[in-house]
């Protein structure tokens, strides 16, 4: 831990996993939940400072600025934390509507009908166009 990490008294209070990580809600002002992700202490203190929000990649070991990519940035308004310090619920504004990958609004579209994962929100953008390099 830095020293900066030490003097930060709101970050040391959080309950951090083996690895560091913290689990992330990002909820819209609807109320839905459009992404989960992790969070290292350092993510935590870019999101704090730049207002956008950033987590880490599990998959590509380093920082993940959503939207870096697809330029679909979650502006945060507010985060929160439970009541046991090991969970943060990150109000979001997501710009350009979508959240996901799959260019659908959220990550959390395949709904359990019967003993099958249906999708059951549309794709917004086909993500052939978000992610064109």
């Amino acid at each position: 831990m830095s020293d900066l990490d030490n003097s930060l008294s709101w970050l040391a209070a959080l309950k951090w996993d083996a690895e560091g990580m913290i689990p992330a809600i990002a909820q819209d002002a609807s109320g839905r939940v459009v992404m989960f992700a992790y969070m290292n202490r350092e993510s935590l203190l870019e999101t704090v400072r730049c207002g956008n929000a950033v987590y880490w990649s599990r998959s590509r070991q380093r920082l993940w600025r959503k939207g870096e990519e697809s330029g679909h940035f979650q502006k945060v308004r507010s985060i929160r934390t439970d009541c046991d310090g090991d969970v943060l619920l990150l109000a979001i504004e997501q710009v350009g509507g979508i959240a996901c990958h799959t260019g659908r609004e959220s990550c959390f579209f395949n709904e359990l009908q019967g003993e099958l994962w249906v999708p059951a929100d549309p794709v917004l953008k086909d993500p052939k166009e978000i992610y064109a390099k």
